[in-house]
């Protein structure tokens, strides 16, 4: 049960009976960013506090900017699913969990609006500042679950947050429409420096030197959060370069 909200910016608790203590962790290091994927924010929040779903997050946000706050931050919400990042598998217990209200992909990803992206900045900086997460650890579901989710998707305001202080992010390199990118079924070692490098950056992956079908995964969610000019899951030079100007500008902390 929430006793009373974390956030000065909560409007509603509606509690949810799915969450539990968090496990060998005192203090969440992710800030892990959803979209909910249903038709409205009510169906949302009912589905998040039905027992039935073992799903749940610690805030919903509607498309007006009203903040619903669903499981205390102290508690381990059932948001991230089989996910990992950084060598971790455990990321409900990591984690903080925001679900932004959009339909989704299935009903053609609308725009997020004005208001609500807004709100959103607001509840991140909030929650950053009281639990010191590093701006590399704001992700996207699909970041932690690449070959599972694909939310919040290729149109979540990514370069506002982060000029807003909330995540990592670089300009991306502009896509050469020409560059068809590595062959699916390419093999060797500049598929494996590849590979490499999103493992080190956190991605779950490691350096086979194939395109298999996880590195294809993999390779989309980062377009998705970081190059989301065109996601097609395709090694090409414009991906290469965004990861590498991404892993450069990484904090010294982070990157040592």
């Amino acid at each position: 049960m929430i006793v009373k909200p974390d956030s000065p910016l909560v409007s509603a608790c509606h509690p949810s009976p799915n969450f539990e203590p968090r496990r060998g962790v005192t203090n969440p290091s992710i800030l892990l960013l959803h979209y909910t994927g249903l038709a409205s924010v009510a169906k949302a929040i009912d589905w998040l506090t039905r027992p039935e779903s073992k799903v749940s997050a610690h805030y919903v946000i509607d498309e007006a900017g009203s903040v619903t706050q669903m499981v205390a931050e102290d508690m381990r919400a059932w948001h991230a699913g089989a996910a990992v990042w950084a060598g971790e598998t455990d990321i409900n217990s990591l984690s903080i969990g925001i679900e932004v209200h959009n339909a989704g992909h299935e009903q053609g990803l609308p725009d997020f609006p004005e208001a609500q992206v807004a709100m959103l900045e607001a509840l991140c900086r909030d929650i950053i500042a009281r639990h010191a997460i590093r701006p590399e650890r704001v992700l996207a579901h699909s970041d932690v679950a690449p070959t599972r989710k694909i939310d919040p998707g290729e149109k979540f305001p990514w370069a506002r947050l982060a000029a807003a202080g909330v995540g990592h992010w670089v300009t991306p390199e502009p896509v050469n429409w020409a560059d068809p990118g590595m062959a699916r079924d390419a093999a060797g070692p500049l598929i494996a420096a590849v590979q490499t490098k999103l493992a080190a950056y956190g991605y779950g992956i490691e350096a086979t030197g194939g395109f298999d079908p996880r590195t294809e995964f993999v390779v989309k969610a980062f377009q998705r959060h970081f190059r989301p000019e065109r996601v097609d899951g395709l090694i090409d030079q414009s991906t290469i370069t965004t990861l590498e100007r991404l892993a450069a500008a990484l904090p010294q902390s982070a990157s040592a």
